[in-house]
């Protein structure tokens, strides 16, 4: 199914649950309540299985455009009709091989008959790597029939290293980077006497903080993986690879921007968030809950263009049924032909899967303006790969250098559950 009839489909989910939920009115009988409530429920469940897969499928196009892509770049010239480095006649041996790869040619740059001789020449040892005799370490990769395509377990990873979202500010290096605050809000001006000296005790002076933006390092470890993986796997293992261990690195960066202690560590949004809300229920939320978290923000802060919520998936799952006052549901689902994005309570939302579900004393929502949240990001992430040192195999880490801080607490506030 194509990328456009899953939209469609999608479309069609979202109206069908409406009308489910539409159908239950105050005079319906609690049988038929329950149906409706129940199919609305499947209905839903199709739809987040719908999303899943959309995702997917475009991660998929994109992994393999990319793989094409090396393929091609890695594909050898055998244009010239020769076998490069052997003059006419010459017999073609182990050592010569041998000899062109210790000089640095890549192995997928060499002719088969080449290869061949490499591989059937090359001395066994024990090593810890991605291979393709091994089923689990990479094997299922190396195709009996040619399937151009892999299924890859996905989860989401959260928004929290989205400029987007955040304030983000890139440097060339980690020296730490100071963040002024000031908060001049419950400082007033006063009457002035006519004839009289301006008071000049240094009662209302300016009071300025600061807070540090430091670079905390996290690291993938070494994955490694075989030569002959590399060699007869359909994908390009170095760009597959890398793109799963750029995931591992967002997924970390997401989780320590989220909840991070603030103790040689990232200062998290959600532990850096102050309270808004205690909520009645220890595993729900009502209307007036969230009306009130919202207020709890300054009007200043609740203008700003990043103003939004951010939940987990779980959280969303149980407000998705909530109504106001007036009998209309708070989320909304977007246009995605007209680039509307969907909404909750008339502004934006973030899906965060690092924060806490719905359960006893747990910070299960946050609303604000969440540009007031700073991600520092050293450079870029790094996947490197290693050829020499694990040669004949190779091997792929990657590096990841950030930190996270809110400049004023008051600008987000988070919804707590009651305790048990």
């Amino acid at each position: 199914m194509s990328l456009k009839e899953l939209n469609e489909k999608r479309g069609k989910l979202v109206h069908d649950a409406r009308e489910a939920l539409d159908a239950i009115k105050a005079n319906t009988d609690e049988a038929r309540s329950a149906e409706l409530d129940a199919r609305h429920d499947t209905i839903m469940a199709e739809f987040d299985k719908l999303e899943k897969l959309i995702e997917r499928e475009q991660k998929l196009a994109d992994i393999e455009r990319r793989a094409a892509e090396e393929r091609a770049r890695n594909r050898p010239n055998g244009g010239d009709g020769e076998t490069r480095g052997q003059d006419d006649g010459e017999k073609l041996e182990y050592r010569h091989v041998f000899a062109k790869v210790v000089c640095g040619v890549n192995p997928s740059d060499l002719e088969p008959e080449e290869r061949a001789i490499l591989k059937a020449g090359m001395a066994k040892f024990e090593s810890r790597a991605q291979t393709a005799g091994t089923a689990s370490a990479g094997g299922y990769t190396v195709p009996t029939e040619l399937m151009n395509q892999i299924d890859r377990a996905m989860a989401a990873w959260g928004p929290m290293y989205n400029s987007d979202v955040c304030t983000v500010i890139t440097t060339g290096s980690g020296n730490p980077l100071k963040l002024p605050t000031v908060d001049d809000t419950a400082v007033t001006a006063g009457a002035h006497t006519e004839g009289t000296a301006l008071t000049d005790d240094g009662g209302k002076d300016v009071t300025f903080g600061q807070k540090s933006l430091d670079a905390y390092s996290f690291d993938t470890e070494f994955v490694k993986w075989s030569w002959e993986l590399d060699m007869d796997s359909i994908f390009s293992m170095e760009a597959l690879l890398g793109d799963l261990l750029g995931e591992r690195l967002a997924r970390i960066a997401n989780l320590q921007l989220t909840t991070g202690t603030g103790s040689s560590a990232p200062n998290g949004i959600v532990t850096g968030s102050s309270l808004g809300v205690t909520a009645a229920a220890t595993a729900a939320i009502t209307w007036d809950e969230i009306i009130d978290l919202e207020h709890s923000v300054d009007p200043a802060y609740r203008q700003s263009p990043k103003a939004g919520y951010m939940f987990n998936d779980g959280t969303l799952k149980a407000v998705r049924k909530l109504k106001d006052g007036d009998g209309n549901y708070l989320w909304q689902q977007g246009n995605v032909q007209a680039g509307i994005p969907a909404s909750f309570n008339g502004r934006r939302y973030h899906i965060n899967q690092a924060m806490d579900s719905l359960a006893a004393a747990k910070k299960v929502m946050l609303f604000g303006d969440l540009g007031k949240f700073y991600v520092r990001k050293v450079g870029a992430p790094v996947v490197g790969v290693l050829r020499e040192r694990f040669w004949p195999d190779m091997g792929i880490a990657g590096l990841i250098r950030f930190d996270g801080e809110i400049g004023q607490s008051g600008a987000i506030k988070h919804l707590i559950t009651a305790a048990a």
